[in-house]
């Protein structure tokens, strides 16, 4: 039974990305998405970035086969600036796919809470947490280094 949870979650979670992708590509041709959605910064404190462990994401993401799913968001040595905008607003893109993809699932999450059937519904949560919240306070944490580098250059 509990293999079941992880793999529907699991599976939802992955469904969930290309949820975002879809939603998001309507989403960027409004003036919300500039003006609101591209400057989301939830978790502004290194500290506690820290603490929740965006940091040992970071490493999971750089050190394993999870590197290669969005190849975009990497970064050379020697960088212009245009090069640093246009890697800002892929980041921002795949922010707001991971935070589309975020609410889509917790409303499966949310459906089997209801339904009293709470391990499930912790099941789903714990796979979206660590395949969409996570990667969404990444990139955020990314872009505002991103950002500290344009103000240098």
């Amino acid at each position: 039974m509990m293999f079941k949870y992880i793999k529907f979650s699991v599976s939802i979670s992955v469904i969930s990305w290309i949820v975002g992708m879809i939603i998001n590509a309507f989403l960027k041709k409004t003036e919300f998405y500039t003006k609101h959605l591209s400057n989301l910064n939830f978790i502004k404190s290194k500290f506690l970035n820290k603490i929740i462990g965006i940091f040992v994401f970071k490493w999971i993401v750089k050190n394993t086969p999870f590197k290669f799913f969005n190849q975009k968001l990497t970064v050379k040595k020697k960088i212009e600036k245009s090069e640093l905008i246009s890697l800002r607003n892929d980041m921002t893109a795949s922010e707001i796919d991971h935070l589309i993809g975020f609410a889509f699932v917790t409303v499966f999450a949310i459906v089997k809470f209801v339904d009293f059937n709470f391990l499930f519904g912790l099941m789903i949560m714990l796979a979206n947490i660590m395949l969409n919240l996570y990667p969404s306070l990444l990139q955020q944490e990314n872009k505002r280094r991103i950002d500290r580098l344009l103000k240098k250059i």
